[in-house]
Parts: C-alpha cells; sequence; structure tokens
C-alpha cells in the first residue's frame, strides 16, 4: 500500500500551525514516520515545535536530507477566503487552505516518498527528515535548532533537499541552487525641533534622510554575477510622525532593505550603511544611529552533483529541464548551507501566502514521484 501525498498534505494542511503554534502537525509526522521504522526525536527549543526523523544507521555511508517547515502564515480574515483555511477542501483537481504550497505539500511529498521506499526498496544508506515550525517566524530556533541538535548528537546529513516552493508556472521549471542575502538597516536621525519660521533655531532632520536615502537607493552595488543577479537597495519606510505643517520635527527613522549576492557579505554592507549614515550625519549636523539586522548571507551549492541528480529526476518526472536559480527571498537553505550542500525544489508557488492557497493535486503526486527517484538515485551514485 502506498501513501498518498495529497491525502497527507490534507491531514497537515487541517492542523491550524500558525506560527508559533504546532496545530498537531509534527504529531501527525512524528507518528507516520515512527511507524514506518523512523527514529524520531522532537527537537524543541525556547517553545518552537521541531521533529528530526532518520532511517537507517546513523554511521551510514551516505545520508541524504530533507529539510521542511510545516508552520504557515496567518490566514488574514477567513470571511475573505472561498473556503475555510483549514478544511484541506479539494475541489477540481485542487486542493484548498493556508499552507497547501507553502509548504506542506512539500513535505507530504517527501515524506510519502520516503516511507514508501524504505518500506519496499530500502535504500543503502540513511534518509533524515528535518521539519521545524518556525521557519515563517524569527528563525531563531527552528532549523537552526534542530543543526545544533545534531552536532551535539552526531548526526549528518551528506545533501539536503528543501522542499519550498520554487518552481516558477509548472512544476520542474526551477530549481534554487543558491539565495541572496538579506539584511534590513533601520536609521534614526536626530535633529533638533523647532518653528519652521524660525529655521535658525532649529535642525531639521528631514534634508538629511532625504540625503541619505538618496545615496543609498542611487548607489550600484554591482552588476550581478554568474549565478546571481545585481544586488538591491530599497528604501521601505520613512517615518516622522508630524501632523504639525509649522513645526520641524526633532527626529525621522528610515527603514532600508539591501538583497545581496555573493560578491558581499551582511558585515562588510553594514560598515558601508554606517560610513554612508556617518557622511550624511557630518554633512547636515545631525545624529545619526544605524541597528542592523542580517537575515541571512547569500550562499550557492555550485552546479555539480546534487543538482544534477535532483534536475535528472525533475526531467525524468516531469519531461522539463529546470533552470537553475538563486532568485527569490530567503529561505531555510541559508542555515542547512552550513552544514552540507543543499538545494531546493518543490511545487509552483501559486497564491501562497495568499487568500484561497491552493495546490493542483496531480503536481503533489508528482513531486512525491520526484523525490522518490532524487532518493534512488542518490543512493545509487
Amino acid at each position: 500500500m502506498t501513501t498518498d501525498p495529497v491525502d497527507l498534505t490534507a491531514a497537515l494542511v487541517r492542523c491550524p500551525s500558525v506560527t508559533p503554534e504546532e496545530g498537531g502537525a509534527l504529531q501527525l509526522l512524528e507518528q507516520l514516520l515512527g511507524a514506518a521504522g523512523f527514529d524520531c526525536t522532537r527537537v524543541d527549543r525556547n517553545g518552537t515545535p521541531n521533529l528530526f526523523a532518520r532511517w537507517g544507521q546513523r554511521n551510514a555511508r551516505k545520508v541524504l536530507g530533507f529539510n521542511g517547515h510545516t508552520d504557515v502564515v496567518p490566514v488574514g480574515d477567513p470571511v475573505d477566503w472561498t473556503h475555510p483555511p483549514f478544511a484541506a477542501h479539494r475541489e477540481d483537481g485542487w486542493l484548498y487552505g493556508r499552507g497547501a504550497t507553502d509548504m506542506k505539500s512539500g513535505v507530504a511529498a517527501f515524506v510519502a516518498a520516503a516511507i514508501d521506499l524504505v518500506a519496499e526498496a530500502p535504500p543503502e544508506g540513511a534518509i533524515a527528515i528535518t521539519i521545524t515550525g518556525d521557519e515563517e517566524g524569527p528563525g531563531r530556533d527552528g532549523t537552526i535548532a534542530i543543526l545544533d541538535w545534531m552536532e551535539v548528537n552526531g548526526e549528518r546529513m551528506d545533501a539536503c533537499i528543501v522542499g519550498e516552493p520554487t518552481s516558477r508556472t509548472e512544476i520542474g521549471d526551477m530549481i534554487k541552487i543558491g539565495r541572496r542575502g538579506s539584511m534590513t538597516a533601520q536609521f534614526e536621525i536626530v535633529g533638533k525641533q523647532g518653528h519652521s519660521a524660525y529655521l535658525h533655531k532649529a535642525l531639521n532632520p528631514m534634508p538629511a534622510v532625504a540625503a541619505l536615502a538618496h545615496r543609498l537607493s542611487t548607489h550600484v552595488l554591482d552588476e550581478g554575477t554568474a549565478h546571481f543577479d545585481a544586488s538591491t537597495i530599497s528604501v521601505t519606510t520613512i517615518d516622522t510622525g508630524n501632523p504639525a505643517s509649522n513645526v520641524i520635527p526633532a527626529r525621522t527613522r528610515m527603514t532600508v532593505n539591501i538583497r545581496f549576492n555573493d560578491l558581499h557579505t551582511g558585515e562588510g554592507l553594514g560598515d558601508w550603511l554606517r560610513a554612508e549614515a556617518a557622511d550624511v550625519a557630518n554633512a547636515t549636523g545631525t545624529t545619526i544611529t544605524t541597528d542592523i539586522r542580517i537575515s541571512g548571507e547569500a550562499f550557492l551549492t555550485p552546479p555539480g552533483p546534487l543538482s544534477d541528480t535532483v534536475a535528472s529526476a525533475v526531467e525524468a518526472t516531469t519531461g522539463r529541464k529546470p533552470v537553475l536559480s538563486t532568485t527569490g527571498g530567503t529561505s531555510d537553505a541559508r542555515f542547512v548551507k552550513t552544514h552540507c550542500p543543499v538545494v531546493e525544489f518543490g511545487l509552483v508557488g501559486h497564491r501562497m501566502h495568499e487568500v484561497d492557497e491552493r495546490a493542483w493535486e496531480q503536481d503533489i503526486r508528482d513531486l512525491k514521484a520526484v523525490y522518490t527517484r532524487v532518493i534512488t538515485d542518490f543512493f545509487a551514485s
């Protein structure tokens, strides 16, 4: 008897696992994997639910890993949904529900493939499945916690597949072999409040923030690389909160987001941002403080054995030759890459995070077939 990945996706969608709630999703997977012979361990940290499951010996010749998440973003107003967001409604070949695309389908497809393979044609090696409940949240105690636990307990992965929805329009048209880095800088520009009719008695921070915004947003960081698009800088908000037209404000705040390729590091860009702010502060007489948060560094798994294995499985299953890409936002692959080579492959990102999120059921079945071939080919190579 085979494991139906669509049924399993539906069962996971019915678990209301909005970050940081577990919602029963990891309990369901632990029970299912445990019954199939996987050694399961909950690796919860600071209230974040995580699961590690291994089939095969810890010291196996080769270990293939899978990483995914069962937490989902909030649904918004349930009234806006055609069907209840956690009902897993199925209609006309579609499975509706929060997480149907991002990414309970990816988790279900890999788990279904792994369970069936170890029962029917056990591979010569081990399979490690790492599932977090914190990918959509802060990310501090999710996949990072699992990797920390693995290091302490002598667990490893020689290569890893992350099941994020990577395809653009048809399943199999894109694989992610890296991601740009992401960082956010928040600036506070402080002057002196005063009457707008008496400029000499005040120090207006608004020209300073305008100058800084112009300098940053017009700066060209690079022209891109062989595998990455050009890095980008976006001024995302300037907040002053001044309701009076005749008052020069004392302070204003600006937020900037940078998506950067492998020509840069977060630390290096942070130094540049602080230097730019210091130049503007010196020129305007204002005080500028800078707070920087790096969400992840740019990384690349160069085309090679892992991407070749996944691409071959995709083409054999779907008939499509996937593009190897580094586009998109961040994912937990940014943490896995410090442990082992990692690529991402999953469904078409149709309406993920939106109202009426849904996945095409046949795509979920095809995804299981791709994962099945990846597992088989990985251990055969």
